[in-house]
Order: C-alpha cells, then structure tokens, then sequence
C-alpha cells in the first residue's frame, strides 16, 4: 500500500514564513507599540493604594499607617503642584497665559493617576502647546516646565506599566525632540532634548531593574508556595502509605481467625444443618478473598526499598520500652496512667503507640535538653493522650535540628482514621503539647 503526499509551493510573499527574518522582528515591534501605547490608551487604570504591610508603611508610627495608603496620590498631587509651578515660571511672563502653562503642565502629571498610558500622550500634546504660550527662545523643545511635566510622567507611567512600555516612550519621546531638532530648532540656542534623554534613561533603566527583580521574587514565591504545597501532599501520601503498611499486619490477623473459625466452626455442631455448612463456607470463602485483595492493595502502596517487619505491631504494652530508649538518648521522661487499664482495639493501641513514639521524637529533636511527660488516660469514651515538653534550656549547647515536617502530618492522619480528636501547638512556657483523644466503642458482653 503506497502513500503519496503532494507538497504545495506557497506563493512569493505569501505567508509569514516566507517573509526575512528582519520583516517580522519589525511586525513584532510595531505590533508591541501598538498593544502598549495606542491599544486602549486612555483606559480607567486607578492608582492603587499602599500596603498596610509594605516596607515603607511598616515603620510609619501606628497613626499615621492610617492615612499611609494615599501616600502614593499624594506624592503625584506634589509633583502636580511642582509643575504647575514651573509651567507659570518658566517661559512665560504672566498673567493668564502663565496660569493656562502651569494647568497645562499639571493636568497630565494628575491624569497618571487614573489613565497612565493616555498621561503620556497628554504630556507630550502638551509640550508644543507650553512652547507656544511661552517663549522657547533659549529651551528647545522642552520649556522647563514641560521638561519637569514630561519627566515626571515617563517615571510614574514606567512605574505603573512595564519595562517594555517605558522603552516604547523613551523611545517617542527621543523621536520627538529629533524630529523638532531637525525641522523646527533652527534660530534657538541650544537644545535640550539630550539632558531630557539621558536623564529619563537612567531613570526607566532603574525602574526596569526594579520591575524584573519584583516579577523574579515574585515568581520564586510562586514556585516556593507550589513547591512546599506538593511537598506536603506528598508528606501525607507518604504517612497514609505508612499508616496501610502497619494497619496490614493487624487486618490480616483478624482475618485470618475469621477464615479459620470460619472452616472449623461445622466439626464442632454434630450433624451440622447443610445450609449452615455452606454459610460457614462462604464466610471462609470471603475472608481468604479479602485477604488476597488486601495483600494486593499493600503490593501496590509498598515501596521498592520496603521490607515487611518480622516482630508484630507494637501496642500500648511496649510503651515501657520505648521510654527506656528515649531516656538513654538523653530525654528525661516520665509516665502517668489513669484510669482502668484495658485491651483496647489493634487499630487504637498501634495508633496510640506510634502518636507517643512521633511526640517524643520532636521532643528530641526541636527541645534539646528539655525535659518531657506523657500522660495515658483510660475513659469510659475512648483513649486520652497527651505528650508535653519544657522549653529548651538557655544553658544547653545542643542546637535545634530542623524537621521534615512529617511528625504532625501522620499524627493527624491517624488521629483522623480513628475519628478522633487532635490539638498541638506552644505551651505557656515555652514547651510544648501535644493533646489527642481516640475514641472506642464499649462493648457489651453480649456484644463481645
């Protein structure tokens, strides 16, 4: 079976890959002149207000952080001000034309607070306009109170925008002081246009540090937030595979006694009815299978390097021994037991054990030198727990060691499989508590 493709020859000139390379690098830009200064110019872009939380409002004495979040309206009213001054003095002698100069000069520094991309089309209207209410003999293009007005607008709007949007209007304005220079500057003494260039260059260049450095924080905060989110996600997976891969060990035990009670419950009933026969043999039938299932499910969760443990699931019993291993390395530990001592569930005493042996291991590790307590309270309800620590010696010389932020997590995940109840958090006096309680139902003998 053959395949036949027919190419297809695109005319000359037809198609943007046909074009040079030089072509579209010039249809890029003029589109991004385009989007960034005529495309929704004049848009309603309000200047926000101050951070209750920024740098600068953070030292500010507490009455005035309340009037701090118009800080940035009221810097632009100055600058507007500072304007309108040099729009009446500079160029023109008086009277209402001078008043006309300033207002021209300060209306597009106000427009940045509402309209920054249209603030810089209004301040460059607004320079021509200056030179003919004034007389330029002497300042070419820029009059100093348009220098002061077109300024000021290419900082606020750089600032408000990006960096390639301030570039765009350097770039007109640069554009504009030549055009003026060529055409129209002859006669006059001299021009200012490089001062306003190189002035506002270094200005947009600072400001386009600042915007790249701000978006780069900004982005690693991004990043960290998903990072330390996935990481705890994967904390959790990791201690509910934990939690299946110890609850195995005590599922299948009860299991298996069913199964086998189960096959030998008929030899003990002479003459067993057959339909009790074959109910015992279902019973059987349906442990075994859940017991093939359950060592499926715990193939799937186990880890490569996972080894199956040969003693059995500890309990509250073993309890005894785990303190003698925290005392010898070097946490000082006492034990109290209240209330009447009783078997309680697999589920609750190995839950139980493992919440006290996590407890005491932070102890050790974030409370170097303190000293620890763990209370075990038997209720008519369900089981209490509580593991509290000192506050860390100041004459220890024993730092701290930084956790993996693993030991809360899977307490919580068996406090909750249990449907039970957990607070942990700071004590008074520095140390350190953990709180948890696990219901059990109490059973009847009957119910036994």
């Amino acid at each position: 079976m053959t395949e036949t493709t027919q190419m297809r020859t695109a005319p000359p000139g037809d198609g943007n890959g046909s074009r040079s390379p030089e072509y579209r690098l010039a249809m890029n830009a003029l589109s991004g002149l385009r989007e960034d200064l005529f495309h929704d110019a004049f848009a309603y872009r309000p200047l926000p207000r101050t951070d209750a939380d920024g740098p600068l409002v953070r030292h500010l004495p507490a009455r005035l952080k309340a009037h701090a979040a118009r800080l940035p309206h009221a810097v632009v009213a100055v600058l507007a001000l500072l304007c309108f001054y040099g729009g009446t003095v500079g160029g023109v002698t008086d009277g209402p034309l001078a008043l006309l100069s300033g207002l021209v000069c300060a209306v597009p520094v106000l427009a940045t607070l509402v309209r920054p991309v249209g603030a810089f089309w209004m301040s460059m209207a607004a320079t021509p306009v200056v030179a003919l209410l004034g007389s330029s003999w002497g300042d070419w293009p820029w009059l100093p109170g348009a220098f002061l007005c077109h300024s000021t607008v290419l900082v606020i709007v750089a600032i408000r925008t990006r960096p390639r949007t301030a570039a765009w209007m350097w770039a007109l304005t640069a554009a504009y002081g030549f055009l003026n220079e060529s055409f129209w500057g002859a006669g006059h003494y001299g021009s200012n246009s490089t001062p306003l260039l190189v002035l506002t260059a270094f200005a947009l260049l600072l400001i386009s540090v600042w915007h790249i450095r701000r978006d780069a924080r900004q982005q690693v905060t991004a990043q960290q937030t998903v990072t330390a989110h996935e990481r705890s996600r994967r904390t959790l997976l990791e201690e509910r595979t934990t939690i299946a891969r110890e609850l195995h060990d005590v599922v299948a035990h009860h299991m298996s006694v069913v199964a086998i009670q189960a096959e030998a419950a008929p030899y003990r009933v002479e003459n067993p009815p057959e339909e009790l026969e074959r109910a015992f043999a279902t019973i059987r039938e349906n442990a075994v299978a859940a017991l093939t299932e359950l060592r499926r499910v715990l193939g799937v969760v186990r880890a490569e390097d996972y080894e199956a443990p040969d003693a059995p699931q500890p309990t509250l019993a073993d309890l005894d021994a785990l303190l003698a291993n925290v005392r010898e390395a070097g946490l000082a530990v006492d034990k109290a037991v209240t209330g009447a001592v009783r078997e309680l569930p697999p589920g609750v005493e190995l839950s139980a054990y493992r919440i006290v042996q996590e407890a005491l291991s932070n102890s050790l590790r974030h409370a170097p030198g303190a000293t620890a307590r763990v209370e075990v309270s038997y209720v008519l309800g369900g089981l209490g727990l509580r593991v509290v620590n000192t506050a860390i010696p100041q004459n220890t010389l024993v730092k701290p060691s930084p956790g993996a932020g693993h030991g809360i997590t899977g307490m919580r995940e068996r406090v909750s499989m249990l449907n039970g109840e957990m607070t942990a958090g700071p004590t008074d006096d520095g140390g350190y508590e953990v709180a948890v309680f696990l219901p059990v139902t109490v059973q009847t003998e009957g119910e036994a």
